[in-house]
Protein backbone atom coordinates (compact mmCIF):
# COMPACT_ATOMS: atom_id res chain seq x y z
CA UNK A 1 0.00 0.00 0.00
CA UNK A 2 1.16 3.52 -0.73
CA UNK A 3 0.23 6.68 1.11
CA UNK A 4 0.99 8.87 -1.92
CA UNK A 5 -2.21 10.83 -2.54
CA UNK A 6 -3.53 12.99 -5.36
CA UNK A 7 -2.44 16.59 -4.87
CA UNK A 8 -2.81 19.74 -6.94
CA UNK A 9 -1.51 17.97 -10.06
CA UNK A 10 -1.62 14.19 -9.66
CA UNK A 11 0.62 11.87 -7.68
CA UNK A 12 4.18 13.03 -6.93
CA UNK A 13 6.86 11.68 -4.64
CA UNK A 14 10.55 10.96 -4.31
CA UNK A 15 11.59 7.87 -6.26
CA UNK A 16 12.48 4.88 -4.10
CA UNK A 17 11.26 1.58 -2.71
CA UNK A 18 8.42 1.16 -0.28
CA UNK A 19 5.30 3.10 0.78
CA UNK A 20 5.27 6.81 0.26
CA UNK A 21 7.81 6.58 -2.59
CA UNK A 22 7.35 6.77 -6.34
CA UNK A 23 8.08 3.37 -7.91
CA UNK A 24 6.71 0.81 -10.37
CA UNK A 25 4.44 -0.62 -7.67
CA UNK A 26 2.76 2.78 -7.25
CA UNK A 27 2.47 3.22 -11.02
CA UNK A 28 0.92 -0.24 -11.33
CA UNK A 29 -1.63 0.44 -8.59
CA UNK A 30 -2.47 3.84 -10.04
CA UNK A 31 -2.97 2.36 -13.51
CA UNK A 32 -5.13 -0.42 -12.07
CA UNK A 33 -7.15 2.22 -10.21
CA UNK A 34 -7.59 4.30 -13.36
CA UNK A 35 -8.71 1.30 -15.41
CA UNK A 36 -11.15 0.28 -12.68
CA UNK A 37 -12.58 3.81 -12.47
CA UNK A 38 -13.09 3.96 -16.24
CA UNK A 39 -14.77 0.54 -16.31
CA UNK A 40 -17.03 1.28 -13.34
CA UNK A 41 -18.18 4.50 -15.01
CA UNK A 42 -18.54 2.87 -18.45
CA UNK A 43 -16.10 5.29 -20.09
CA UNK A 44 -15.03 3.85 -23.42
CA UNK A 45 -11.91 4.62 -25.43
CA UNK A 46 -8.14 4.24 -25.23
CA UNK A 47 -5.80 5.66 -22.61
CA UNK A 48 -2.88 7.75 -23.90
CA UNK A 49 0.34 7.53 -21.88
CA UNK A 50 3.07 10.18 -22.14
CA UNK A 51 6.38 10.68 -20.38
CA UNK A 52 9.17 13.20 -19.95
CA UNK A 53 12.96 12.72 -19.67
CA UNK A 54 13.22 12.26 -15.91
CA UNK A 55 14.96 9.22 -14.47
CA UNK A 56 12.67 6.23 -14.95
CA UNK A 57 9.89 8.08 -16.81
CA UNK A 58 9.99 5.85 -19.91
CA UNK A 59 10.04 2.72 -17.74
CA UNK A 60 7.13 3.95 -15.63
CA UNK A 61 5.15 4.78 -18.79
CA UNK A 62 5.73 1.26 -20.12
CA UNK A 63 4.55 -0.18 -16.79
CA UNK A 64 1.39 1.94 -16.87
CA UNK A 65 0.59 0.80 -20.42
CA UNK A 66 1.19 -2.86 -19.52
CA UNK A 67 -1.23 -2.69 -16.57
CA UNK A 68 -3.86 -0.82 -18.57
CA UNK A 69 -3.71 -3.41 -21.37
CA UNK A 70 -4.02 -6.24 -18.86
CA UNK A 71 -7.16 -4.54 -17.56
CA UNK A 72 -8.67 -4.65 -21.05
CA UNK A 73 -7.81 -1.09 -22.03
CA UNK A 74 -6.20 -0.03 -25.28
CA UNK A 75 -3.09 1.84 -24.16
CA UNK A 76 -1.31 4.19 -26.55
CA UNK A 77 2.22 5.31 -25.68
CA UNK A 78 3.36 8.68 -26.93
CA UNK A 79 6.13 8.19 -29.53
CA UNK A 80 8.91 9.68 -27.41
CA UNK A 81 9.56 12.02 -24.49
CA UNK A 82 7.34 15.05 -25.04
CA UNK A 83 5.94 18.03 -23.10
CA UNK A 84 2.86 17.59 -20.95
CA UNK A 85 0.69 19.92 -23.12
CA UNK A 86 1.15 17.57 -26.09
CA UNK A 87 -0.25 14.69 -24.01
CA UNK A 88 -3.17 16.86 -22.86
CA UNK A 89 -3.83 17.77 -26.51
CA UNK A 90 -3.65 14.10 -27.58
CA UNK A 91 -6.39 13.10 -25.12
CA UNK A 92 -8.92 15.38 -26.82
CA UNK A 93 -7.53 14.92 -30.33
CA UNK A 94 -7.81 11.12 -30.14
CA UNK A 95 -11.13 11.12 -28.23
CA UNK A 96 -9.43 9.07 -25.52
CA UNK A 97 -11.05 7.92 -22.30
CA UNK A 98 -8.15 9.28 -20.28
CA UNK A 99 -4.50 10.25 -20.37
CA UNK A 100 -1.53 9.61 -18.12
CA UNK A 101 1.59 11.78 -18.05
CA UNK A 102 4.66 10.51 -16.21
CA UNK A 103 6.29 13.70 -14.95
CA UNK A 104 7.10 15.54 -11.77
CA UNK A 105 7.07 18.83 -13.67
CA UNK A 106 9.34 21.30 -11.84
CA UNK A 107 10.04 19.13 -8.76
CA UNK A 108 13.62 18.17 -7.82
CA UNK A 109 15.49 15.55 -9.85
CA UNK A 110 14.79 12.90 -7.21
CA UNK A 111 11.03 13.04 -7.83
CA UNK A 112 8.62 11.67 -10.38
CA UNK A 113 4.88 11.79 -10.82
CA UNK A 114 1.70 10.38 -12.36
CA UNK A 115 -0.67 12.98 -13.75
CA UNK A 116 -4.13 11.86 -14.91
CA UNK A 117 -6.36 13.50 -17.52
CA UNK A 118 -9.98 12.53 -18.05
CA UNK A 119 -11.87 12.38 -21.35
CA UNK A 120 -12.54 16.13 -21.50
CA UNK A 121 -8.79 16.75 -21.47
CA UNK A 122 -8.67 18.28 -17.99
CA UNK A 123 -6.81 16.92 -14.97
CA UNK A 124 -8.57 14.54 -12.63
CA UNK A 125 -10.49 16.26 -9.82
CA UNK A 126 -12.91 15.28 -7.05
CA UNK A 127 -14.80 13.03 -6.84
CA UNK A 128 -13.00 11.07 -9.57
CA UNK A 129 -9.65 11.19 -7.77
CA UNK A 130 -11.16 9.77 -4.57
CA UNK A 131 -12.82 6.98 -6.56
CA UNK A 132 -9.52 6.18 -8.24
CA UNK A 133 -7.69 6.15 -4.90
CA UNK A 134 -10.30 3.72 -3.54
CA UNK A 135 -9.71 1.44 -6.53
CA UNK A 136 -5.95 1.69 -5.96
CA UNK A 137 -6.42 0.60 -2.35
CA UNK A 138 -8.42 -2.43 -3.52
CA UNK A 139 -5.82 -3.52 -6.08
CA UNK A 140 -4.36 -7.03 -5.69
CA UNK A 141 -0.87 -7.38 -4.25
CA UNK A 142 0.37 -8.55 -7.65
CA UNK A 143 -1.27 -6.17 -10.14
CA UNK A 144 -1.85 -7.96 -13.47
CA UNK A 145 0.20 -6.73 -16.42
CA UNK A 146 0.77 -7.95 -19.94
CA UNK A 147 4.01 -8.36 -21.84
CA UNK A 148 2.30 -7.74 -25.18
CA UNK A 149 4.02 -5.22 -27.42
CA UNK A 150 3.24 -1.56 -26.93
CA UNK A 151 1.08 0.46 -29.32
CA UNK A 152 2.37 3.93 -30.10
CA UNK A 153 0.72 7.22 -30.98
CA UNK A 154 1.78 8.45 -34.41
CA UNK A 155 3.88 11.53 -35.03
CA UNK A 156 0.84 12.97 -36.82
CA UNK A 157 -0.62 13.81 -33.38
CA UNK A 158 2.45 15.87 -32.52
CA UNK A 159 2.21 17.56 -35.92
CA UNK A 160 -1.46 18.36 -35.25
CA UNK A 161 -0.55 19.97 -31.93
CA UNK A 162 2.12 22.10 -33.60
CA UNK A 163 -0.18 23.15 -36.43
CA UNK A 164 -2.84 24.19 -33.92
CA UNK A 165 -0.29 26.13 -31.86
CA UNK A 166 0.91 28.06 -34.91
CA UNK A 167 -2.64 29.25 -35.67
CA UNK A 168 -2.66 31.21 -32.40
CA UNK A 169 -0.20 33.72 -33.86
CA UNK A 170 -1.61 35.82 -36.72
CA UNK A 171 0.69 37.24 -39.39
CA UNK A 172 2.85 40.06 -38.04
CA UNK A 173 5.23 42.22 -40.06
CA UNK A 174 7.74 42.95 -37.31
CA UNK A 175 8.56 39.49 -36.00
CA UNK A 176 12.13 39.70 -37.32
CA UNK A 177 12.75 42.69 -35.04
CA UNK A 178 12.23 40.63 -31.88
CA UNK A 179 15.38 39.23 -30.27
CA UNK A 180 14.66 36.37 -27.87
CA UNK A 181 16.70 34.17 -25.55
CA UNK A 182 15.18 30.83 -24.59
CA UNK A 183 15.76 27.92 -22.22
CA UNK A 184 13.85 24.65 -21.71
CA UNK A 185 15.65 24.33 -18.33
CA UNK A 186 17.02 20.84 -19.09
CA UNK A 187 13.51 19.63 -19.87
CA UNK A 188 11.65 18.20 -22.85
CA UNK A 189 10.05 21.35 -24.29
CA UNK A 190 13.03 22.45 -26.40
CA UNK A 191 12.43 20.59 -29.65
CA UNK A 192 8.65 21.01 -29.61
CA UNK A 193 8.93 24.72 -28.89
CA UNK A 194 11.50 25.26 -31.63
CA UNK A 195 9.21 23.62 -34.18
CA UNK A 196 6.20 25.64 -32.99
CA UNK A 197 8.28 28.84 -33.06
CA UNK A 198 9.37 28.21 -36.63
CA UNK A 199 5.86 27.31 -37.80
CA UNK A 200 4.58 30.55 -36.28
CA UNK A 201 7.07 32.48 -38.42
CA UNK A 202 9.44 33.85 -35.80
CA UNK A 203 13.15 34.36 -36.40
CA UNK A 204 15.61 32.05 -34.60
CA UNK A 205 16.22 32.66 -30.91
CA UNK A 206 19.37 32.36 -28.80
CA UNK A 207 19.11 29.15 -26.79
CA UNK A 208 20.85 28.60 -23.46
CA UNK A 209 23.36 25.98 -24.61
CA UNK A 210 24.02 24.59 -21.12
CA UNK A 211 20.30 23.81 -20.63
CA UNK A 212 19.22 22.91 -24.17
CA UNK A 213 19.32 19.10 -24.01
CA UNK A 214 17.08 17.10 -21.66
CA UNK A 215 19.02 16.12 -18.55
CA UNK A 216 17.20 14.45 -15.63
CA UNK A 217 19.85 15.63 -13.17
CA UNK A 218 19.21 19.35 -13.92
CA UNK A 219 22.91 20.10 -13.31
CA UNK A 220 22.90 23.89 -13.67
CA UNK A 221 20.11 24.73 -11.22
CA UNK A 222 19.42 24.04 -7.57
CA UNK A 223 15.76 23.42 -8.40
CA UNK A 224 14.39 23.04 -11.97
CA UNK A 225 11.67 25.56 -11.25
CA UNK A 226 11.69 28.90 -13.13
CA UNK A 227 10.17 30.54 -10.05
CA UNK A 228 13.18 29.68 -7.89
CA UNK A 229 15.90 32.30 -7.33
CA UNK A 230 18.82 31.68 -9.68
CA UNK A 231 16.99 29.33 -12.05
CA UNK A 232 17.04 31.90 -14.87
CA UNK A 233 20.53 33.29 -14.31
CA UNK A 234 22.01 31.47 -17.31
CA UNK A 235 19.10 32.64 -19.44
CA UNK A 236 19.75 36.25 -18.43
CA UNK A 237 23.43 35.90 -19.34
CA UNK A 238 22.57 34.41 -22.70
CA UNK A 239 20.10 37.23 -23.29
CA UNK A 240 22.74 39.84 -22.48
CA UNK A 241 25.18 38.30 -24.95
CA UNK A 242 22.50 38.20 -27.64
CA UNK A 243 21.20 41.68 -26.79
CA UNK A 244 17.78 40.06 -26.45
CA UNK A 245 14.59 42.01 -25.84
CA UNK A 246 12.86 39.11 -24.15
CA UNK A 247 13.67 35.91 -22.26
CA UNK A 248 11.33 32.92 -22.45
CA UNK A 249 11.75 29.81 -20.30
CA UNK A 250 9.83 26.61 -19.80
CA UNK A 251 9.79 24.32 -16.82
CA UNK A 252 11.01 20.74 -17.44
CA UNK A 253 7.70 19.38 -18.77
CA UNK A 254 6.81 22.52 -20.73
CA UNK A 255 3.47 23.38 -19.20
CA UNK A 256 4.64 26.60 -17.52
CA UNK A 257 6.31 29.65 -19.04
CA UNK A 258 8.55 32.24 -17.40
CA UNK A 259 9.22 35.67 -18.93
CA UNK A 260 12.01 38.20 -18.38
CA UNK A 261 12.23 41.69 -19.84
CA UNK A 262 14.96 44.31 -19.97
CA UNK A 263 15.42 46.28 -16.75
CA UNK A 264 18.28 48.76 -16.73
CA UNK A 265 21.49 46.90 -17.51
CA UNK A 266 19.94 43.49 -16.91
CA UNK A 267 16.68 41.57 -16.99
CA UNK A 268 13.87 41.12 -14.51
CA UNK A 269 11.41 38.27 -14.28
CA UNK A 270 7.75 39.13 -14.63
CA UNK A 271 5.39 37.66 -12.07
CA UNK A 272 2.72 35.22 -13.09
CA UNK A 273 0.13 37.87 -12.28
CA UNK A 274 1.80 40.38 -14.61
CA UNK A 275 1.99 37.93 -17.51
CA UNK A 276 -1.51 36.68 -16.79
CA UNK A 277 -2.95 40.19 -17.01
CA UNK A 278 -0.91 41.02 -20.14
CA UNK A 279 -2.24 37.95 -21.93
CA UNK A 280 -5.81 38.66 -20.86
CA UNK A 281 -5.70 42.27 -22.06
CA UNK A 282 -4.12 41.23 -25.37
CA UNK A 283 -6.59 38.42 -26.06
CA UNK A 284 -9.52 40.69 -25.24
CA UNK A 285 -8.40 43.73 -27.21
CA UNK A 286 -7.52 41.58 -30.23
CA UNK A 287 -11.00 40.07 -30.24
CA UNK A 288 -9.97 36.50 -29.51
CA UNK A 289 -12.29 36.07 -26.54
CA UNK A 290 -15.95 36.08 -27.47
CA UNK A 291 -18.67 38.05 -25.75
CA UNK A 292 -19.60 35.04 -23.62
CA UNK A 293 -16.03 34.04 -22.86
CA UNK A 294 -15.15 33.70 -19.18
CA UNK A 295 -11.77 34.57 -17.68
CA UNK A 296 -10.59 32.44 -14.78
CA UNK A 297 -7.87 32.56 -12.16
CA UNK A 298 -7.40 31.23 -8.65
CA UNK A 299 -8.01 32.48 -5.13
CA UNK A 300 -4.27 33.15 -4.69
CA UNK A 301 -3.91 35.42 -7.73
CA UNK A 302 -3.95 39.22 -7.91
CA UNK A 303 -7.29 41.06 -8.24
CA UNK A 304 -5.96 42.66 -11.43
CA UNK A 305 -7.70 40.13 -13.68
CA UNK A 306 -11.05 41.06 -12.15
CA UNK A 307 -10.49 44.68 -13.21
CA UNK A 308 -9.38 43.68 -16.72
CA UNK A 309 -12.44 41.47 -17.20
CA UNK A 310 -14.84 44.13 -15.89
CA UNK A 311 -13.39 46.80 -18.18
CA UNK A 312 -14.10 44.56 -21.18
CA UNK A 313 -17.55 43.48 -20.01
CA UNK A 314 -16.49 39.91 -19.28
CA UNK A 315 -16.97 37.73 -16.25
CA UNK A 316 -14.01 36.68 -14.11
CA UNK A 317 -14.30 33.61 -11.88
CA UNK A 318 -11.97 32.32 -9.19
CA UNK A 319 -11.30 28.71 -8.34
CA UNK A 320 -9.14 26.73 -5.97
CA UNK A 321 -5.47 26.47 -6.87
CA UNK A 322 -4.65 24.22 -9.81
CA UNK A 323 -5.71 23.81 -13.40
CA UNK A 324 -7.86 20.83 -12.52
CA UNK A 325 -10.23 23.51 -11.21
CA UNK A 326 -9.52 26.33 -13.67
CA UNK A 327 -10.13 24.15 -16.72
CA UNK A 328 -13.59 23.27 -15.41
CA UNK A 329 -14.79 26.85 -15.01
CA UNK A 330 -17.98 27.01 -17.13
CA UNK A 331 -17.42 28.90 -20.37
CA UNK A 332 -13.71 29.44 -19.73
CA UNK A 333 -11.95 31.10 -22.67
CA UNK A 334 -8.72 32.02 -20.89
CA UNK A 335 -7.23 31.03 -17.56
CA UNK A 336 -4.05 31.57 -15.63
CA UNK A 337 -2.53 30.87 -12.24
CA UNK A 338 0.15 32.98 -10.62
CA UNK A 339 2.60 30.03 -10.64
CA UNK A 340 3.43 30.81 -14.30
CA UNK A 341 0.65 28.69 -15.80
CA UNK A 342 -1.42 30.03 -18.72
CA UNK A 343 -4.15 28.47 -20.87
CA UNK A 344 -4.67 30.48 -24.08
CA UNK A 345 -6.46 27.80 -26.13
CA UNK A 346 -8.76 25.73 -23.91
CA UNK A 347 -10.54 24.16 -26.88
CA UNK A 348 -7.32 22.33 -27.77
CA UNK A 349 -5.45 22.02 -24.46
CA UNK A 350 -7.63 22.15 -21.38
CA UNK A 351 -4.67 22.76 -19.11
CA UNK A 352 -1.79 25.18 -18.78
CA UNK A 353 0.42 25.18 -21.85
CA UNK A 354 3.77 26.95 -21.70
CA UNK A 355 4.45 26.48 -25.41
CA UNK A 356 1.36 28.19 -26.80
CA UNK A 357 1.57 30.84 -24.08
CA UNK A 358 5.16 31.63 -25.13
CA UNK A 359 4.07 32.09 -28.75
CA UNK A 360 1.36 34.58 -27.81
CA UNK A 361 3.69 36.40 -25.42
CA UNK A 362 6.25 36.78 -28.23
CA UNK A 363 3.51 37.98 -30.57
CA UNK A 364 2.61 40.70 -28.04
CA UNK A 365 6.22 41.81 -27.77
CA UNK A 366 6.68 42.16 -31.53
CA UNK A 367 4.19 44.99 -31.81
CA UNK A 368 4.54 46.74 -28.45
CA UNK A 369 7.33 46.01 -25.92
CA UNK A 370 6.06 44.30 -22.80
CA UNK A 371 7.39 47.14 -20.64
CA UNK A 372 5.09 49.57 -22.45
CA UNK A 373 2.21 47.14 -22.18
CA UNK A 374 2.75 46.89 -18.42
CA UNK A 375 2.75 50.68 -18.16
CA UNK A 376 -0.55 50.80 -20.07
CA UNK A 377 -2.05 48.26 -17.66
CA UNK A 378 -0.96 50.40 -14.71
CA UNK A 379 -2.42 53.54 -16.25
CA UNK A 380 -5.75 51.87 -16.87
CA UNK A 381 -6.11 49.57 -13.85
CA UNK A 382 -3.75 50.91 -11.20
CA UNK A 383 -0.67 49.45 -9.56
CA UNK A 384 -0.89 45.80 -8.50
CA UNK A 385 2.01 44.12 -6.74
CA UNK A 386 2.41 40.41 -5.97
CA UNK A 387 5.05 38.81 -3.76
CA UNK A 388 4.90 35.00 -3.64
CA UNK A 389 7.15 33.26 -1.12
CA UNK A 390 7.74 29.69 -0.07
CA UNK A 391 9.02 27.89 3.01
CA UNK A 392 10.32 24.36 2.61
CA UNK A 393 8.66 22.05 5.13
CA UNK A 394 9.37 18.34 4.73
CA UNK A 395 6.80 17.21 7.30
CA UNK A 396 3.17 17.70 6.19
CA UNK A 397 2.07 17.55 9.83
CA UNK A 398 4.23 20.57 10.57
CA UNK A 399 2.55 22.49 7.74
CA UNK A 400 -0.83 21.76 9.35
CA UNK A 401 0.51 22.90 12.71
CA UNK A 402 1.73 26.16 11.19
CA UNK A 403 -1.69 26.84 9.65
CA UNK A 404 -3.41 26.18 12.98
CA UNK A 405 -0.94 28.53 14.67
CA UNK A 406 -1.84 31.25 12.20
CA UNK A 407 -5.56 30.77 12.81
CA UNK A 408 -5.18 30.70 16.58
CA UNK A 409 -2.76 33.63 16.84
CA UNK A 410 -2.82 35.79 13.72
CA UNK A 411 -0.56 38.83 13.64
CA UNK A 412 -2.29 42.02 14.78
CA UNK A 413 -0.73 44.02 11.93
CA UNK A 414 0.89 43.52 8.54
CA UNK A 415 3.25 46.30 7.46
CA UNK A 416 1.66 48.64 9.98
CA UNK A 417 -1.90 47.97 8.81
CA UNK A 418 -4.29 46.31 11.27
CA UNK A 419 -5.38 42.79 10.31
CA UNK A 420 -9.12 43.01 9.80
CA UNK A 421 -10.00 39.49 8.66
CA UNK A 422 -8.64 35.94 9.04
CA UNK A 423 -10.39 33.17 7.11
CA UNK A 424 -10.01 29.41 7.41
CA UNK A 425 -10.25 28.16 3.80
CA UNK A 426 -10.84 24.61 5.03
CA UNK A 427 -14.20 25.65 6.47
CA UNK A 428 -17.29 24.97 4.33
CA UNK A 429 -18.04 27.80 1.90
CA UNK A 430 -20.91 28.53 -0.43
CA UNK A 431 -18.49 29.52 -3.20
CA UNK A 432 -15.64 27.00 -3.22
CA UNK A 433 -14.88 23.52 -1.92
CA UNK A 434 -12.92 23.46 1.37
CA UNK A 435 -9.14 23.51 0.97
CA UNK A 436 -6.21 23.67 3.37
CA UNK A 437 -5.22 27.30 3.76
CA UNK A 438 -5.64 30.57 5.61
CA UNK A 439 -6.40 33.99 4.13
CA UNK A 440 -5.34 37.10 6.06
CA UNK A 441 -6.50 40.59 5.07
CA UNK A 442 -5.03 43.85 6.33
CA UNK A 443 -6.55 46.79 4.47
CA UNK A 444 -5.45 46.53 0.84
CA UNK A 445 -3.01 43.70 1.66
CA UNK A 446 -4.13 40.11 1.19
CA UNK A 447 -2.06 37.05 2.10
CA UNK A 448 -2.98 33.43 1.50
CA UNK A 449 -0.98 30.65 3.16
CA UNK A 450 -1.41 27.06 1.96
CA UNK A 451 0.60 23.85 1.68
CA UNK A 452 1.88 23.13 -1.82
CA UNK A 453 0.09 20.29 -3.56
CA UNK A 454 3.21 19.27 -5.49
CA UNK A 455 6.25 19.93 -3.28
CA UNK A 456 7.16 19.88 0.43
CA UNK A 457 6.54 23.59 0.82
CA UNK A 458 4.31 26.04 2.59
CA UNK A 459 3.40 28.67 0.00
CA UNK A 460 2.63 32.30 0.78
CA UNK A 461 0.84 34.50 -1.73
CA UNK A 462 0.79 38.21 -0.97
CA UNK A 463 -0.68 40.99 -3.08
CA UNK A 464 -1.73 44.60 -2.73
CA UNK A 465 -3.57 46.96 -5.08
CA UNK A 466 -3.34 50.72 -5.42
CA UNK A 467 -5.68 53.31 -6.87
CA UNK A 468 -6.53 53.43 -10.56
CA UNK A 469 -4.55 55.91 -12.72
CA UNK A 470 -2.01 56.87 -10.02
CA UNK A 471 -0.32 60.28 -10.41
CA UNK A 472 3.15 58.75 -10.04
CA UNK A 473 2.99 55.00 -10.86
CA UNK A 474 6.69 54.36 -10.22
CA UNK A 475 6.56 55.96 -6.77
CA UNK A 476 3.40 54.07 -5.86
CA UNK A 477 4.81 50.78 -7.12
CA UNK A 478 7.97 51.25 -5.05
CA UNK A 479 5.91 52.09 -1.97
CA UNK A 480 3.56 49.12 -2.40
CA UNK A 481 6.45 46.77 -3.10
CA UNK A 482 8.22 47.84 0.08
CA UNK A 483 4.97 47.46 2.02
CA UNK A 484 4.42 43.94 0.68
CA UNK A 485 8.00 42.88 1.32
CA UNK A 486 7.66 44.01 4.93
CA UNK A 487 4.34 42.18 5.27
CA UNK A 488 5.93 39.02 3.85
CA UNK A 489 8.81 39.12 6.32
CA UNK A 490 6.46 39.71 9.21
CA UNK A 491 4.19 36.87 8.20
CA UNK A 492 7.11 34.46 7.78
CA UNK A 493 8.33 35.41 11.25
CA UNK A 494 4.89 34.66 12.68
CA UNK A 495 4.79 31.28 10.95
CA UNK A 496 8.22 29.98 11.75
CA UNK A 497 9.94 32.47 14.02
CA UNK A 498 13.34 34.01 13.49
CA UNK A 499 15.04 30.71 12.58
CA UNK A 500 16.22 31.41 9.04
CA UNK A 501 13.78 28.90 7.52
CA UNK A 502 12.43 31.27 4.88
CA UNK A 503 13.16 30.70 1.18
CA UNK A 504 12.48 33.10 -1.66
Amino acid sequence: MSDVRFGTAGLRATMGDGPGQFNTALVARASYGLATYLTQNQIAGPVVVGFDARHGSARFATEAAAVLRAAGRRALLMPRELPTPVLAFAVRHLAAAAGVMITASHNPASDNGYKVYLADGSQIAPPADAAMEAAMAAAPAAVPRTEAGAEFVGEDVVDAYLARAATLVPAAARRDALRVAYTPLHGVAGETFRRAWELAGFSPYAEVAEQAAPDPDFPTVAFPNPEEPGALDLAARTAARADADLVLAHDPDGDRCAVMIRAGDGYRALSGDEVGALLAEHLLTSGRIGADGVLATTIVSSPLLDRVAAAHGRRCVRTLTGFKWLARAPGVAYAYEEALGYCVDPDAVRDKDGITAALVIAEMATSVPLRERLDALTERYGVHVSAPRSIRIEDPALASTVLRRLLDAPPPHLAGTPVDHVEDLSAPSTDLPPTAGVRVTAGAITAVVRPSGTEPKLKLYLYVSGESAPADPNHERAALTAQLELAGRELCNVLLGMRGSERG
